[in-house]
């Protein structure tokens, strides 16, 4: 079951009409039982793995609380917790490259030698591992409630692809949840349905053309090949941003506040900006766990960029086992090194050519070359080997724009209507990330509106998605693509 299918369209209303009618002390015992449940049907047998997760992580916390008189044993229990939590993750990581590479030189290998199954344990380990290291800085108190615990590891909403959340955040949410009345209802289910439009109506149907480009072979023409990186790029941003804007709205319309996780991405001014906008989360996690304890830039400029690069080899290693993923983390690294050993230049030709750097030509400049850097990465990261990436780089430089009006475009997958409405998709995507940069959140300014143009909006909202969504026989709707991390 996963947020796109049938079952969970009737699973979560139970969920919620439920959640409103128990007394706010017991809502957690509920939603953490819904939360195995939903675990369960996404992946039986990853739910021995989640348990065993949370029994030892839970009582190591308790462990490390209960030394905080005695230094020694209190670091003690934090290194064991370490070698568990990260040696495990890095355990899986390392057998599914073994698995990759088996794959590459046995075709018929089998995609995993693992002896388990582990959905979801890259998000779920890192908020045990960010809840462990909590409680040995003193910033957070044990919770000594293994329910409560449970359900800040597993809960439903979180659990497959984020966001990663903080307890210290969600731990006294369940103690006391929010009481949900009518506009919280509203606020988060329009912030469900923005997130069905990303995932249906975009990511899926970008899909089928990005799928035909990077895995088929290399007889597409240049310009089409270019199309398919840019459409890969908008892709995954619909997928992951359209999953974490579902997570956050059930959520809220369970009681329960999440942080954010993508903030208008694609208009950023730079690499190091648009990692504060991209899978926020997970930025925040290695700023705050990797990053500072590595010393951060307080230990002059050569120990920060080689801090920089081993916090992206890490998320690159984090999100795949695979060489594809590790040049993706290490591309972005070297982006901001490079970024800052130059930024005495560029200071440098702006005085000489008195450039206005808040002009919005040279703002979308900006944009425009950080967007670009990035879709270069996103190759490496979809490429299903290095040779593959290279190649389709390699051909995305042919130009050949005869192809945009002599009906090429539409042979790989896609024909002119779902074309027309990708551009349309897109449009209102561009222009809701540009109210969100600017501050407006376009769900109050819908909700501010009279009864009569709310309703048309949320009617109308709900066809695009019903008729438009990619539906149908030999359609896998539990096909999020970070889900796989």
């Amino acid at each position: 079951m996963q947020f796109t299918s049938f079952e969970f369209l009737i699973f979560l209303p139970i969920v919620v009409a439920v959640n409103f009618i128990i007394p706010r002390k017991f809502k957690y015992i509920w939603l953490f039982i819904t939360s195995l449940c939903f675990f369960a049907t996404v992946d039986a047998k990853s739910t021995a793995v989640l348990i065993g997760v949370i029994l030892i992580t839970y009582f190591l916390g308790r462990a490390i609380e209960g030394a905080k008189d005695n230094p020694g044993k209190k670091k003690y229990l934090l290194m064991l917790s370490m070698v568990l939590t990260v040696g495990f993750l890095l355990y899986v990581r390392f057998v599914e490259f073994l698995a990759s590479r088996m794959k590459d030189v046995t075709p018929d290998a089998p995609p995993s030698v693992l002896f388990f199954s582990t959905v979801g344990i890259s998000f779920y380990m890192l908020k045990a591992i960010s809840y462990l290291v909590d409680i040995y800085r003193e910033d957070l108190v044990a919770e000594k409630n293994f329910v409560k615990y449970a359900l800040y590891i597993s809960f439903f909403p979180q659990i497959t692809s984020g966001p990663i959340e903080r307890a210290k955040n969600l731990l006294p949410q369940f103690a006391y949840p929010v009481s949900v009345d009518f506009d919280r209802l509203r606020d988060g289910l329009l912030q469900i349905l923005w997130g069905y439009f990303l995932k249906l109506v975009l990511a899926d149907r970008m899909g089928i053309f990005v799928k035909e480009i990077f895995d088929g072979g290399y007889l597409q023409p240049g310009t089409i090949t270019f199309i398919g990186t840019l459409f890969y790029t908008f892709e995954i941003y619909c997928d992951f941003g359209g999953y974490s804007h579902m997570a956050i709205g059930i959520a809220r319309i369970l009681g329960i506040d999440s942080m954010s996780n993508f903030d208008s991405p694609y208009l950023a001014q730079s690499i190091p900006e648009f990692w504060r906008r991209w899978h926020i989360s997970l930025s925040s996690f290695l700023k705050d766990y990797v990053y500072i304890p590595l010393g951060g830039n307080r230990k002059g400029k050569g120990r920060k960029y080689l801090n920089i690069l081993i916090v992206f080899a890490i998320s690159g290693i984090w999100h795949g086992a695979g060489l594809t993923f590790i040049i993706w983390g290490l591309l972005h690294g070297v982006y901001q090194v490079v970024g800052y050993i130059l930024k005495p230049v560029r200071d440098k030709l702006v005085d000489i050519f008195k450039v206005n750097r808040n002009a919005f030509s040279h703002q979308a400049l900006r944009t425009i070359i950080t967007f670009l850097l990035v879709n270069f990465a996103w190759v490496f990261f979809r490429a299903f080997s290095v040779e593959r990436a290279m190649g389709i780089i390699a051909k995305s430089f042919e130009f050949t724009p005869w192809v945009l009006t002599d009906g090429t475009l539409f042979s790989y997958g896609l024909n002119e209507a779902n074309m027309l409405l990708i551009v349309a998709g897109l449009a209102l995507l561009v222009i809701v990330d540009v109210l969100n940069y600017k501050g407006v959140v376009v769900r109050e300014k819908i909700l501010s509106q009279g009864i009569w143009l709310r309703w048309a909006i949320v009617i109308a909202a709900i066809l695009v998605i019903l008729v438009c969504g990619i539906w149908g026989p030999g359609y896998d709707a539990s096909s999020f693509i970070y889900e796989q991390f």
